[in-house]
């Protein structure tokens, strides 16, 4: 469980540090900082989904409350605008702490106000509860402001915005823009005073220091307001669909049984309970009865890559079988001359199919769901599939994509990223990586073996066989092309006479992945020297510090940040393939030091997203949490080796 010092919450800039993150399995969310100032255009207490898991839009960026006793008034909010932090409600905080739900403790005189914020399942409603701890009478104030927006821009003050508004029975309801979705505030007992003023220059520091917009103006329609005393609770409601009749308290109750539910197996191991919570937040629907993975929030969609590497943490490891089963249909469903895509669109706009390895992983996440859960039946029927991607690979897909006469995969062409190392800024690949790339290889030797381990146990001996041959004669090239007998490690990738030797954390999958490609004394050699300069607290840099290239810092503008994106930037997900070569190399005898590896690195749990797990951080100490800051392969690689190696800590 999270917990800070009263010190820590009153500090503007540590409390902005700390996000908290409440998901609706839709793709939707509510999201701030612990301070109570948004520091991204992407905070918001409602942000809907309405093509889920896309389409998403801030409907009402903030609800702030004051407290008003006699001639006192106690604003428990923060904005930060140019120059100033007005109110600063964070001084006002007992506590913080990140648990089923986050919860907040403010003193405001002699109230005592906790306050619990929760997303709901299934559907665009987020639930504020109130519950007054100590104190005498008061009323407290709240003020909606509204942007009604997609969530990658801003509003700036117009003329266009619909002032028109219902208030009746305590339920408050407009609909700010054609395109928006409505937006229903239900306060039982409240009061509405209109006032239908623009609040301006609203600044969010962390997209200033990206180099993005910063700036927002919020409407609000007017104020509501509520008598409580001691003793009472109040439950809101704020929703996209309208509330009347549905109460707050019962729904925060359904909510918290079904956590509940999805921790309860894992006993007292609290990092394993936290780690548990954080994975369903990336399970969402995809259109009517589908199932995906949101890749991170704030800002990413599903992502082919990020589904099928974290499928197995955040599915199979907690018990959500059907779940996998669903993704990995939505995404056979989805292939496309022997692709799957590597991303599907924010706007509805046909998936893009630029990736040479979520394919790849897609075997991976298959024989891993296969290997948990036996279910023969289900392999047989994605087997078709299967054989189909197999067949484009061999006679060339997109972008040069095909198998060579040495058996291993050819990528690339100018101008197009296909590697998970994607950066791109403008024109310029930072990483293109034309050619075989060693760990684009080391999974397709892992999906010939696939291949021929799931022919095997659906009756197809004879083509199983045949691709029993295909995988030896690949893992022999792999020897034999990647080994780079002077530095003793694997090249990064190898493009006809060239041979790229920039020491990078891509060669771990020839440890990692199921069907081992190294002999153990090469294994050896490159786990020494990726746990000597690529390692670090916070996962393995994507780039040895000694390379001229190297970039200690993962900041600045899009420009700056796609330059160091894989330049050295550390990422949490690879700390998962990292542990999988430690343990198969060292074995029982290095379980303790991977459980203090994991140990160390769930620290991370009580800084930047809090309960949840960052998608990069600098690359050099002291390794500040950066990118998304919840990832779905992170939490998911993470929660994956702890559950696989019995990795279990001690409870916070």
């Amino acid at each position: 469980m999270s917990s800070f010092t009263p010190d820590q919450l009153h500090d503007f800039n540590f409390a902005c540090s700390l996000e908290w993150l409440e998901t609706n399995n839709l793709g939707g969310y509510a999201s701030s900082t612990v301070s109570g100032a948004h520091t991204r255009r992407y905070h918001g207490l409602l942000v809907a989904s309405k093509h889920p898991p896309v389409g998403r839009m801030v409907v009402l960026s903030k609800l702030d409350e004051t407290i008003i006793t006699g001639k006192d008034r106690f604003e428990l909010s923060a904005n930060r605008y140019p120059g100033v932090v007005h109110p600063q409600g964070f001084n006002l905080l007992k506590s913080f702490r990140r648990d089923l739900f986050p919860e907040f403790v403010y003193q405001a005189g002699d109230v005592v106000l906790r306050k619990t914020i929760a997303a709901l399942s299934g559907e665009n409603t987020t639930l504020i509860v109130y519950e007054v701890e100590a104190g005498s009478p008061f009323k407290m104030e709240l003020l909606p402001l509204c942007s009604a927006r997609d969530f990658h821009r801003t509003t700036q003050a117009n003329d266009v915005i619909y002032t028109d508004y219902i208030f009746d029975d305590g339920v408050f309801q407009t609909k700010n823009y054609v395109d928006s979705p409505e937006l229903f505030i239900s306060v039982p007992n409240a009061q509405f005073e209109p006032t239908q003023r623009w609040y301006h220059h609203f600044e969010f520091a962390a997209e200033q220091e990206r180099g993005l917009d910063y700036r927002e103006d919020l409407f609000n329609h007017g104020r509501l307001t509520v008598s409580l005393k001691r003793g009472d609770r109040l439950g809101i409601i704020i929703s996209t669909e309208n509330p009347t009749g549905r109460d707050a308290f019962q729904l925060y109750r359904e909510e918290k049984q079904r956590r509940e539910a999805l921790v309860r197996e894992h006993g007292g191991k609290e990092e394993i309970k936290r780690l548990v919570l954080a994975a369903d937040q990336f399970v969402v629907k995809r259109g009517h009865d589908s199932k995906t993975v949101i890749a991170g929030y704030p800002w990413f969609s599903d992502w082919g890559r990020d589904t099928m590497i974290s499928l197995p943490g955040l599915c199979l490891a907690t018990g959500r079988a059907e779940d996998a089963k669903g993704i990995l249909r939505t995404f056979a469903e989805s292939v496309s001359e022997g692709m799957i895509p590597n991303r599907f669109s924010d706007y509805g706009e046909a998936p893009e199919f630029n990736t040479v390895d979520a394919t790849l992983w897609f075997f991976q996440a298959i024989y891993k769901y296969y290997k948990h859960t036996s279910d023969k039946e289900f392999i047989a029927s994605l087997i078709p599939v299967l054989k189909d991607i197999m067949a484009w690979h061999y006679k060339g897909t997109r972008y040069h994509i095909h198998v060579d006469s040495d058996e291993l995969l050819f990528s690339g062409q100018a101008g197009m990223q296909l590697t998970w190392m994607d950066a791109k800024a403008g024109d310029w690949v930072v990483t293109p990586r034309t050619g075989k790339a060693v760990e684009v290889n080391a999974l397709w030797f892992n999906a010939l073996s696939v291949m021929a381990a799931l022919l095997s146990e659906t009756g197809d001996l004879k083509l199983a066989d045949d691709f029993r041959k295909r995988a030896f004669r690949a893992g022999a090239s792999f020897n034999r092309l990647f080994w780079n007998r002077s530095l003793g490690f694997l090249y990064d990738y190898v493009d006809g006479e060239y041979k790229n030797d920039d020491l990078r954390p891509n060669q771990i999958y020839a440890l990692s992945l199921p069907f081992k490609l190294l002999p153990k004394d090469r294994a050896e050699k490159v786990l020494d020297i990726v746990t000597r300069k690529l390692f670090t607290p916070r996962g393995l840099r994507s780039l040895s510090p000694d390379h001229k290239d190297y970039k200690p810092s993962y900041e600045g503008d899009s420009w700056h940040r796609d330059s160091a994106y894989h330049q050295g930037t550390v990422w949490s997900f690879l700390l998962g393939p990292y542990l999988d070569a430690w343990m198969t190399l060292k074995g029982e005898r290095g379980r303790p030091e991977a459980g203090r590896i994991v140990s160390v690195f769930l620290e991370h749990l009580n800084e930047a997203g809090v309960g949840t797990v960052s998608e990069v951080f600098d690359a050099a100490p002291p390794h500040r949490p950066r990118g998304c800051f919840a990832q779905a392969w992170g939490v998911g690689e993470v929660l994956r080796v702890v559950m696989e190696y019995d990795l279990f800590l001690k409870p916070i």
